[in-house]
């Protein structure tokens, strides 16, 4: 049975804001070391680089977690699942706030590895669940809101508490937040009992689909274009646009709004077209990497260029999870966990070729590739929204052969092999 079919016969708002908020908390731990890495180092007595790598272990992990959550979570209920991750968030940031060692932080920045995997690959199928078909992809715009807002604000608010109770403090600012989401979470979701329990292997078996293969990949090369540009947004700031401080808080903050307005306002994109939105994205942010290379000296067409580009780039996954709702109506908590690691890698796998493309090339070349990337995105998107219209033979009157046309099938879910 379908989650259509066993879609609410009304909208728990009150769920869907509550999740909101945990997405807030979420995102402000798993990226809160980025602002406190220094302090961080120091005082556990290792690099910065090391230190880092509490980014990359909570990306590893999420990874992990997303291709085996639907197996992890068996025949436990939804909402019992996901208010043991809520819960498993505000453990992860006691236990980094309290480490003593380099090896209980990596220990903590694992668990919200956990979360994050497991949160994600059950918000699409959660939406489901919450509101009626026709409100899913509103309600995933409000999860990708508390994304973009825990964006704007959790890089310098972390600097800024850092500056003034110290970077322990920082972290243990969130418990409240989680508190906050977790009692809201347990009186406002109702309970979601599991579905049908996941056979070993389900999740990558779904990439038999055609359909499914094609969307992972655009999706996947949408991710890697957009990261391989937007993780050295900050070098290019200060090496090629000559922005001061103020200037550079500015135009981050201005990336940062701009997104938040973009998850506000994707949805009535979506209403007019879901693939047209999927493709078109992509193209536009090509377009800005390119134009960003000639303009990249001046300040004011940079800020412009960027803001637009954090526009497109925060509504842009809502798309792809509006696209997974679609696609995944059968087995939606699969289909999030294999978003969430192809999403995870793709960043990884972006962000590692804009480096290395930036160290040996400069800006431009980064750029560029970045550009290539999201076109190849775009062609990807088109190719997806054609797989959904097979060719079917139409006889008409006046011919004798069959004139091949694309009709619309009844239903666009397909068959699992």
């Amino acid at each position: 049975m379908t989650d259509d079919q066993n879609a609410p016969a009304r909208a728990h708002w009150g769920g869907v804001f509550a999740m909101t908020l945990c997405v807030f908390a979420l995102i402000a731990s798993e990226f809160m070391p980025v602002s406190l890495l220094t302090p961080l180092a120091a005082d556990l007595q290792v690099s910065e680089g090391l230190a880092g790598y509490g980014i990359a272990i909570s990306g590893a992990f999420a990874v992990l977690t997303s291709l085996s959550i639907a197996r992890l979570a068996g025949r436990l209920d939804r909402r019992t699942v996901l208010l043991l991750l809520t819960a498993l968030m505000a453990v992860s940031g006691v236990v980094v706030a309290t480490a003593h060692s380099y090896a209980v932080y990596m220990a903590g920045r694992a668990l919200i590895g956990v979360v994050v995997g497991g949160f994600w690959s059950l918000s699409a199928a959660t939406a489901m669940r919450l509101v009626p078909p026709s409100q899913v992809p509103r309600a995933l715009a409000i999860f990708n809101g508390g994304n973009a807002l825990a964006t704007v604000v959790a890089a310098p608010l972390g600097s800024y508490l850092g500056g003034i109770i110290g970077w322990r403090g920082a972290f243990l600012c969130l418990l409240p937040v989680a508190a906050l989401a977790f009692a809201w979470q347990w009186a406002s979701l109702p309970r979601m009992p599991a579905r049908a329990a996941a056979a070993p292997g389900n999740v990558l078996a779904l990439l038999r689909r055609r359909r499914v293969r094609w969307g992972m990949v655009a999706c996947g090369a949408f991710f890697m274009g957009q990261f391989a540009l937007f993780t050295y947004v900050r070098p290019f700031l200060e090496s090629v646009t000559h922005a001061g401080a103020t200037a550079l808080s500015m135009v981050l903050l201005a990336i940062g709004v701009s997104g938040f307005i973009g998850t506000v306002l994707v949805g009535r994109a979506l209403a007019r077209g879901l693939y047209r939105t999927l493709v078109g994205i992509p193209m536009l942010m090509a377009a800005i990497a390119l134009l960003l290379v000639p303009f990249g000296t001046q300040l004011w067409p940079v800020a412009a260029l960027l803001s637009v580009w954090g526009l497109l780039a925060t509504a842009a996954p809502v798309g792809w999870w509006s696209w997974l709702a679609d696609t995944f109506k059968d087995d939606a908590e699969a289909g999030g966990g294999l978003m969430v690691a192809v999403v995870q890698c793709s960043i990884a796998v972006g962000s590692t070729l804009g480096g290395a493309l930036y160290d040996h090339g400069g800006h431009g070349s980064t750029f560029t590739a970045s550009a290539g990337v999201l076109g190849l995105a775009a062609v990807l998107a088109w190719r997806t929204a054609a797989g959904q219209r097979p060719l079917a033979p139409r006889v008409t009157r006046s011919q004798s052969e069959p004139t091949w046309t694309h009709q619309p099938e009844a239903s666009t879910q397909e068959p699992t092999p």
